[in-house]
């Protein structure tokens, strides 16, 4: 059966308001870009010619009316974006440091994307797609979580493959043990998963990548495990192959925002392309490739929804 879309993702649409400048008085001067790390990942998908849907929730106000727009403009199915009346919408503050690290000021107490529910779910929707893509952002609050809990069933009774990146962000969590909770339990039910160094470090306790990673893969038998270590590249994992790949350094770092995402879009379409089953070593290394040459493009722009880079000029740059 041909399915509508390729990908459906759940989870926070968002503004990210990103430092720029200074004004005449000496004020930091602040950029309002939409973000949330599925939409991202949908974006890229987007410019890489799949079909995508997205089921969130945002406020009745400016910023989720800018939002709704920004995903419509990118060609995103915004049908299952729902409009809370009473909590606004989630805001981010990115602080970024002169060596491009960032720290995250959140406004979300409560936010919009917390407050999808359950019921508000569509079986409908999630059968249409091949792949339902989360993180764990959807999971912090209770409302939010069974809603995610019940679109990751139905996306499993419908036969899509479960890609996740837990995207840990730990000011949003009451505690890092509740958000260490989670991610483990959101990983038992994932066919694909892309997950940072620091991440890993954090959920398995264990310093070596490669350790960690075979702890989490011993546990949960995840077909695909996507590790990236930032501007030093990433690596693949993958029955009995480990694959590594180096990163494509960039002179002018502008803003890291999105960069995992595009990373994780882009082996998303990979999997699309050449199925998840049979993958060898140089398709892993094909994969990786593309996946670093996106996420390091994306970092010489501000934002990520509407940064996203072209597909010719992803090639171009590899």
């Amino acid at each position: 059966m041909g399915k509508e879309y390729d990908v459906i993702a759940l989870g926070e649409l968002l503004i990210d308001f990103t430092m720029n400048g200074k004004s005449e008085q000496g004020n930091n001067l602040f950029e309002a870009n939409p973000g949330g790390a599925p939409c991202n990942v949908l974006a890229i998908l987007r410019k890489l010619g799949k079909k995508t849907a997205f089921i969130g929730k945002v406020g009745d106000d400016q910023f989720g009316r800018l939002l709704r727009e920004t995903i419509e403009e990118a060609g995103i199915n915004s049908g299952n974006l729902l409009v809370d009346k009473e909590i606004n919408t989630t805001l981010a503050f990115v602080h970024t440091f002169p060596d491009g690290d960032r720290e995250f000021s959140f406004y979300r107490k409560p936010g919009a994307d917390m407050m999808l529910k359950k019921e508000e779910i569509s079986e409908e929707a999630i059968a249409k797609a091949r792949i339902f893509h989360f993180g764990t952002l959807s999971m912090t609050h209770e409302d939010v979580r069974e809603a995610t809990l019940k679109a990751l069933d139905l996306a499993k009774k419908n036969g899509l493959l479960i890609s996740l990146d837990p995207n840990l962000r730990p000011p949003l969590w009451s505690s890092l043990d509740l958000a260490k909770e989670q991610i483990l339990s959101a990983m038992e039910h994932c066919d694909i998963l892309k997950i940072s160094d620091n991440e890993i470090q954090f959920i398995t306790g264990v310093e070596d990548y490669d350790e960690g990673i075979q702890i989490i893969r011993d546990r949960f038998q995840i077909p695909l495990v996507c590790l990236t270590l930032g501007k030093d590249g990433s690596r693949a994992y993958y029955k009995d192959l480990r694959v590594e790949v180096p990163g494509f350094a960039q002179k002018h770092v502008v803003d890291t925002t999105g960069a995992g995402d595009t990373f994780c879009g882009s082996v998303l379409n990979y999997v699309l392309e050449h199925g998840i089953e049979d993958l060898s070593e140089e398709n892993l290394k094909e994969m990786l490739t593309f996946a670093n040459a996106a996420a390091s493009l994306i970092t010489t722009k501000k934002g990520a929804i509407r940064s996203m880079p072209e597909k010719e000029e992803i090639e171009a740059m590899i």
